[in-house]
């Protein structure tokens, strides 16, 4: 499934959120990527349309199969590039923004040479 990157950063932050707190709504989104509630609702309703979450009726946001899959690929992709990044040398917080831009534009193929070697 193709998810655009903006999209990738939402299902990764829902993950993210979901391992710290025992419920994840659009206002902790928000908070967390310093963005509008506003900006999160709509993005929300894309995510719901697409059948990468749910929301209950108390706004409580939850990653489907589909979601968590494409979550949690990304989230491997940004520890992993974070975590080699850094061990070369790179800044730890210059490493995780690196990071952050790579894990969207890599290839499986690539990402996966990498995995291999660095492991």
């Amino acid at each position: 499934m193709i998810v655009n990157e903006s999209a990738e950063n939402y299902l990764e932050t829902i993950l993210i959120l979901s391992k710290r707190n025992p419920v994840v709504r659009s206002v902790d989104i928000a908070e967390e990527l310093g963005f509008k509630k506003s900006s999160v609702s709509v993005a929300m309703k894309n995510l719901r349309e697409k059948n990468n979450i749910t929301m209950t009726k108390e706004g409580y946001i939850y990653l489907t199969e589909s979601g968590r899959e494409i979550a949690e690929m990304i989230y491997e992709r940004h520890e992993l590039l974070t975590d080699w990044l850094t061990r070369l040398g790179v800044d730890p917080k210059i490493a995780a923004e690196d990071a952050c831009r790579m894990e969207h534009v890599i290839s499986k193929e690539s990402f996966d040479a990498i995995k291999r070697h660095i492991k």
